[in-house]
């Protein structure tokens, strides 16, 4: 079997894998890397001809944005992944295409990634060409996969973007029982001092600071992944506030993250069980809470930002790229009692990174943007940190190699060491456009 990496090497972002065995091509996940400029993975079309299928793992964009620029490129096979991914997919991308409008992706292209894809179950073996596949349950949004590739002579995991932890919308990844002669792990939090705290002591202290923000008088922005950590977090605050212990003020929803929560509702048999017997059993809808209100239009954002009341915002961008953030900043960032809170990863060469590393001065559309309000980070993560990584790599029975990627690169070369020389695993953290032999 052989694995080449297109992107996600040393980097988050992009997410590209191609696996080849047994005379049959696949590609694990096709994204894009977001930041100052959009980078996309490394292959030129000609890359495509002999293509057999493209699996996804998720809906993120570091992991699905780059299909439409495939299909566009020539390639006219199937995608497979869950429901769930491709219907958030489909959200994501489009979005991505209104912003981005990239000049190479044809209407032609869109029409086809339309048309050709396949969905998937959890678990169900399904083949492309001599290669047998499985989807398994990541923990990491809803309808995350891990990936499992199969010939007669190896069995490769894909970790994806990995959770081992149950959170309020999903169960842990499936980390029972599984085999596997390589590992690809991701790397995003595999740093030595990478050790997440429990989620009820995380959210207690936010909860804390976001009692003092109101009673001073402010207003908190809480910029977020579309996808994932908005449902989360808007959950857990909707659990806060109901039980008293978060003085109740409104709680505005902006940016695609309602289409998301939409989604979320109709395909609430991927969430945990707890979560859909409060649904289907209780008739007691989170999704739909009375604590939640979604903005429909620009002239709704004046509104809050020029009231003196305090509200809670939650809005995309999670990494402060574009988006309805922009607008919130720009009016409520010079006022220190307004608070922003950092909840999710901001990658290196983003304005939310700059802002977690202290900045004074973000810059965001053009738009210089000067900080006085507080800035706070609380770590509500959707992967694995270090512990987790380590744990379930040396779950896996019969494994000889492990790739980490999707991290970026000191974390990822150092995690790879680590596992190679304490567990005595073939451990690498590969470059961007290489091969391995497995």
């Amino acid at each position: 079997m052989k694995v080449t990496f297109l992107g996600a090497a040393g980097e988050v972002g992009r997410s590209c894998i191609v696996v080849e065995d047994s005379g049959t091509k696949v590609m694990l996940d096709a994204g894009i890397k977001l930041g100052k400029k959009i980078e996309f993975p490394q292959f030129d079309r000609d890359y495509l001809k002999d293509l057999d299928g493209v699996v996804l793992s998720h809906a993120h964009l570091d992991h699905s944005g780059y299909l439409p620029h495939i299909y566009s490129s020539g390639y006219q096979g199937t995608a497979f992944a869950t429901k769930p991914t491709f219907e958030l997919a489909n959200v994501l991308i489009s979005d991505y295409m209104r912003l981005s409008n990239p000049e190479e992706v044809t209407k032609d292209g869109l029409a086809l990634m339309q048309k050709k894809h396949k969905l998937i179950e959890y678990g169900q073996e399904f083949r492309i060409k001599n290669l047998r596949i499985r989807l398994l349950t990541a923990g990491h949004i809803l309808g995350s996969a891990m990936i499992e590739v199969a010939s007669d002579s190896h069995r490769l995991l894909y970790t994806g973007d990995l959770n081992l932890v149950t959170t309020k919308l999903l169960e842990s990844a499936n980390n029972q029982n599984l085999k596997a002669d390589t590992l690809v792990t991701e790397s995003t939090y595999a740093g030595e001092k990478d050790v997440f705290s429990p989620e009820k002591s995380i959210m207690d202290h936010m909860v804390s600071s976001i009692n003092d923000t109101i009673t001073r008088g402010g207003k908190v922005i809480i910029p977020s992944f579309a996808v994932g950590r908005a449902q989360e977090v808007l959950l857990l605050l909707d659990d806060y506030m109901r039980s008293g212990r978060l003085q109740k003020v409104p709680i505005y929803i902006d940016g695609m993250i309602g289409k998301a929560m939409r989604i979320h509702r109709h395909n609430v048999v991927y969430c945990r069980d707890e979560l859909q017997k409060r649904i289907l059993m209780n008739d007691d809808d989170p999704f739909k809470s009375p604590n939640f209100n979604t903005i429909k239009a620009k002239g709704e954002r004046k509104k809050i930002i020029n009231s003196t009341e305090s509200v809670i915002i939650v809005t995309t961008s999670g990494m402060l790229t574009g988006g309805p953030v922009v607008s919130y900043l720009e009016s409520l960032a010079k006022d220190s009692k307004n608070k922003v809170m950092l909840v999710g990863y901001q990658a290196v060469g983003t304005p939310g990174r700059e802002l977690f590393d202290g900045k004074k001065e973000i810059v965001i559309d053009e738009k210089t943007i000067k900080i006085g309000l507080e800035v706070q980070t609380f770590h509500i993560s959707g992967h694995a940190d270090r512990p987790h990584l380590v744990r379930f790599a040396k779950s896996l029975k019969g494994m000889k190699n492990l790739f980490a990627v999707h991290g970026e690169k000191a974390k990822s070369v150092e995690f790879a060491g680590y596992i190679g020389n304490e567990h005595k695993y073939n451990a690498i953290a590969p470059e961007i456009g290489s091969s391995h032999n497995v």
